[in-house]
C-alpha cells in the first residue's frame, strides 16, 4: 500500500526523538509520494508544540506539515466513520478520527499507538 495517513505519534517523534536511528527511519517514511495528515493530527501537534516550545514553533510545524501532507478535513463522511469505530472500538475522539481518515483513503496508519492495531477496518505499520 503506497498511500499513508499520519498519527500525531509519527510527528511527535519526527519533532522530538533523538534517537538517529529512528530519524534515518523517518527520513525515509517521509519520501512517500502519497501522504496524508487529518486535520485532527495538525490540531493535537500544534497543541503539543505550543504547550512545549510556544506559539511560534506550533505556527511553523502546522506550516511544514501542511506543505509536506495533504490535509484531510474532518467532513460528516468522516464524522460518522469516527462515530463508529470510537464506539465499536472504545477510542477516543481524536484516534478514532485519524482512523476513519485511514479508512476513508484506503491508507495504511503510520503509528505505533497499539489503539489503531485493534482495528479491523484499517491497516497500520510503524517506522
Amino acid at each position: 500500500m503506497n498511500k499513508a495517513s499520519y498519527d500525531s505519534r509519527f510527528f511527535v517523534e519526527f519533532f522530538y526523538s533523538k534517537d538517529e536511528n529512528l530519524q534515518r527511519k523517518i527520513r525515509v517514511e517521509k519520501k512517500r509520494k502519497e501522504k496524508y495528515v487529518s486535520t485532527v493530527v495538525i490540531h493535537e501537534v500544534y497543541k503539543l508544540s505550543l504547550a512545549r516550545e510556544g506559539r511560534e514553533t506550533a505556527t511553523l510545524r502546522a506550516v511544514l506539515m501542511k506543505k509536506d501532507f495533504q490535509v484531510i478535513p474532518v467532513d460528516d463522511q468522516i464524522a460518522q466513520i469516527s462515530a463508529e469505530l470510537r464506539h465499536r472500538y472504545n477510542l477516543s475522539m481524536g484516534d478514532s478520527m485519524v482512523a476513519a481518515t485511514a479508512s476513508i483513503l484506503k491508507a495504511v496508519c503510520v503509528s505505533d499507538d497499539p489503539h489503531f492495531q485493534q482495528i479491523k477496518e484499517i491497516e497500520t505499520t510503524w517506522i
